[in-house]
């Protein structure tokens, strides 16, 4: 007889079907499995045969053969143990084949015959349920399966556990659903005195879902004003929650299996290398843009950055999803984010102050801010400068309008978007393009007057010329405006700039 079990392997999320093989035959004394195994796979033969004798079961003395097919496709990770176990209880009689074909399974084994956590569980549960099956995971993983409406869910812990719960000894209790972690307390704009340009730019990006762009010299308030986007931003919808946690699922990040709630922000350090931003490695593994879908993505220092990791980002600033391309394999993950970037305007970061700056500038300027490329500048659709903070400023006292006062505002311009966009993909007015652009965001004839002036006078791309129309119909929606106004074109013109370097340095 040849057991089958029914498991998963992972492309991006999109979860595989795979079915593990077991065939005991005579022959000589072997233990192989055959079908594509990366080396954790195939280290599994130990964890197993370990994993039974823990129990007091012992593999017998034959050959034995484990096929993971289809054959063609690569399988990695330590998820195959549990599988692969159950497929040899089954060969060996120790459990009955039917009730395991009713299971997709996964997990990793300890010597013990522990059962440990592993990547993945999130979609490999919904994509159980959308098979009408049940799924065998980790204990400690069973209120993330929870999620995804599926009846039939277990959980052990051991492996002795899931042997009694078969044979109805101990009959293991469904989880319920982890509970989100309780939302953070966010920091708070009212800490930031002054800088009230960059705050309305800020609400203008929550609002509207922009790419921003602050540039000014170090100590202004850059990053605390990062830091305190996410205390603007609405919360994540049902959908946006579960397509947000299947990432971090395979990613590994959903600690004690509490979905994610609240929009992902991801500040990784200038040294960061193109794979870790944008995903890959041996596994192909979701990178900081895609852990940040649907959440906001922190680059500080932008121009220390490698100048292939930033340009690594063009085509996810643009379709909202990442290919990684492998020379035999080529893997997708969703990747719309809001990138949110703060820079000084030289290296020195005092290029307009001339008591602190550098003796090589302007050139020393240009140089740095050239960095960044052309066509990524030109995705960014907020630049505004960050000057220093005025010594009056710090002395007076906390401004009055908070982070929930803003929050308001933001909520209410999204819940127009919601409305406007209810029967497209489109989450937000930074989405908006073609047809449903030019419904939302139509100026009146002395907007489109100015607008058609300031795209000759500045010289803007098409694409610089539809993101103006984006960031006014967000101004708008802040406003409460049904039509898109020569004010609000105007707001939006006064945070594009043109040419990096040259727009910075001769202003």
């Amino acid at each position: 007889m040849v057991a089958q079990i029914n498991t998963v392997a992972f492309a991006g999320i999109d979860v595989l079907p795979i079915e593990v093989q077991v065939a005991i035959s005579g022959g000589l004394p072997t233990f192989t499995i055959v079908g594509l195994p990366d080396k954790a796979v195939g280290e599994s033969r130990e964890r197993v045969r370990a994993a039974l004798n823990a129990i007091g079961l012992a593999l017998p003395a034959r050959r034995i053969t484990v096929n993971l097919a289809p054959a063609d496709v690569q399988k990695e990770g330590s998820h195959f143990d549990l599988p692969i176990a159950l497929g040899l209880l089954v060969a060996m009689g120790v459990v009955p084949m039917e009730d395991m074909a009713q299971y997709t399974a996964l997990g990793e084994l300890g010597l013990d015959g522990s059962i440990a956590s592993v990547a993945g569980v999130l979609p490999a549960a919904i994509a159980a349920n959308a098979a009408s099956r049940g799924l065998i995971c980790p204990g400690a993983q069973g209120g993330e399966a929870a999620w995804a409406g599926s009846a039939d869910v277990l959980a052990p812990r051991s492996l002795l556990e899931l042997i009694n719960h078969f044979k109805g000894v101990s009959v293991l209790a469904s989880p319920q659903p982890a509970e989100p972690k309780s939302a953070s307390s966010f920091l708070d704009l009212k800490d930031i005195k002054g800088q009230e340009s960059a705050k309305r730019c800020a609400e203008i990006a929550a609002a509207g879902g922009h790419n921003l762009l602050m540039i000014g010299p170090p100590g202004s308030g850059k990053s605390m004003l990062a830091s305190r986007l996410p205390g603007l931003l609405p919360p994540l919808s049902a959908a946006e929650a579960l397509e947000v946690s299947m990432i971090h699922s395979v990613a590994g990040e959903l600690a004690d299996g509490r979905i994610v709630r609240q929009r992902p922000f991801r500040d990784p350090h200038h040294s960061a290398s193109t794979p870790a931003l944008v995903g890959g490695g041996l596994r192909v593994k979701p990178g900081e843009i895609s852990l940040a879908h649907r959440g906001v993505l922190f680059l500080d220092e932008l121009p220390e950055f490698s100048r292939q990791a930033l340009e690594s980002l063009r085509q996810p600033l643009e379709t909202g999803r990442v290919i990684i391309a492998r020379a035999n394999n080529h893997v997708s993950y969703p990747a719309r984010f809001q990138l949110v970037a703060a820079m000084n305007p030289c290296r020195c970061g005092y290029l307009e102050d001339p008591q602190l700056a550098c003796g090589k500038a302007p050139k020393c300027a240009v140089d740095y801010q050239n960095r960044i490329s052309g066509p990524l500048f030109d995705r960014i659709d907020l630049h505004v400068d960050v000057p220093a903070v005025d010594p009056l400023d710090l002395a007076a006292p906390p401004p009055k309008e908070d982070s929930a006062t803003v929050a308001a505002r933001v909520a209410r311009a999204r819940q127009i978007q919601t409305a406007r966009y209810s029967d497209t993909p489109i989450a937000c007015n930074a989405e908006a393009d073609g047809e449903a652009l030019e419904a939302a965001a139509t100026p009146d004839q002395d907007g489109r007057a100015l607008l058609t002036l300031a795209a000759e006078k500045m010289r803007l791309s098409a694409r610089g010329y539809h993101r103006i129309l984006r960031v006014s119909r967000t101004i708008a929606d802040l406003d409460g405006s049904d039509g898109v106004k020569r004010s609000h074109i105007a707001e939006a013109l006064s945070y594009r700039r043109t040419i990096p370097g040259r727009s910075l340095a001769a202003d």
